[in-house]
């Protein structure tokens, strides 16, 4: 919530505050009890009469914690229980887990993006590989395998999705991209290119056509040189909103998957949000709405009657 840096009214942020609640609640891995520390927001349902108890201060209207420790709720009491010696060890050690969750480890196979920094081969291939690529390129390839050293062995995909141009490169944190069959989508209504690298490097840009069958260094290098400097104007809006979506779902914690994208432009048309205004207050409010409803209503599916 304080990441997100945004210019909320109370009602705004009361809205906010509450679906980010529900949708934490929702969560398969949400637990009874949050830990928190000094001067850490506590949420809670603005519809409720809290009770603030040990632990626990009223600062501009919200509940924020006053020590470090573990929120205990009983009933509409809500208080922080300072954490023991032993379970501070317990702590830090889930925290370096956790760190360690969160950091990118390459797999065999996963379609990851980056810029070319340098070549390690030898001269002749060099100077072979700077027909096509050059220091600073942007690059979507394949982790074919991975070195004792940590190093990566890389392969384009194809070279429809090698060299990347014209379009919008957006960083996420990496364990928001998850793991899944299909890493690249044509979202052939937006005329673009959708890449979801799981190194945590978004590429969204316009869509690129190339013969598959196109196999030599010299026809490929042919090819991209006659490709059109021009990008259409409709299809420069579409690569700004699609990008805007993917900044406004990551600064929320959202996963990043092309469904979600895609549903959060689509509201964003039909709401009428300029793409100018798709990272103010009002949109993210929206979105954090719209994802607690539909996580709701997945959840009593889940969970209903059979």
């Amino acid at each position: 919530m304080g990441d997100l840096r945004l210019r909320l009214n109370q009602t705004q942020r009361v809205r906010l505050e509450a679906a980010l609640h529900e949708i934490q609640t929702l969560a398969p891995a949400a637990a009874a009890a949050a830990a928190v520390t000094f001067a850490d927001n506590i949420p809670v349902n603005p519809e409720d009469s809290i009770l603030k108890g040990h632990g626990t201060s009223d600062q501009d209207g919200e509940v924020v914690a006053t020590v470090c420790g573990v929120v205990e709720r009983v009933q509409n009491l809500v208080c922080v229980r300072a954490l023991r010696a032993s379970e501070w060890i317990i702590v830090v050690h889930a925290l370096i887990f956790l760190l360690d969750l969160l950091r990118y480890k390459p797999q065999k196979g996963d379609i990851i993006i980056g810029r070319v920094s340098e070549r390690r081969r030898t001269d002749v291939d060099e100077l072979n590989m700077r027909s096509i690529l050059e220091e600073n390129d942007l690059v979507c390839a394949e982790v074919r395998h991975i070195q004792h050293d940590g190093s990566l062995d890389l392969q384009p995909r194809s070279q429809k999705y090698g060299k990347l141009q014209r379009g919008q490169l957006l960083t996420v944190p990496a364990y928001l991209v998850k793991r899944r069959k299909q890493h690249f989508h044509h979202l052939e209504q937006y005329d673009a290119d959708l890449i979801l690298g799981c190194n945590g490097f978004i590429w969204v840009g316009e869509h690129v056509v190339v013969d598959e069958e196109t196999n030599s260094n010299e026809e490929q290098h042919k090819l991209s040189m006659e490709v059109e400097a021009f990008t259409p104007l409709a299809t420069r809006r579409h690569i700004c909103r699609l990008a805007n979506v993917v900044r406004m779902l990551s600064a929320l914690g959202f996963t990043l998957t092309v469904e979600l994208i895609i549903q959060t432009v689509e509201a964003s048309l039909a709401s009428n949000i300029e793409i100018n205004n798709m990272l103010g207050a009002q949109f993210y409010v929206q979105t954090a709405e719209r994802e607690a409803k539909r996580r709701a209503d997945l959840s009593r599916r889940m969970n209903g009657p059979w």
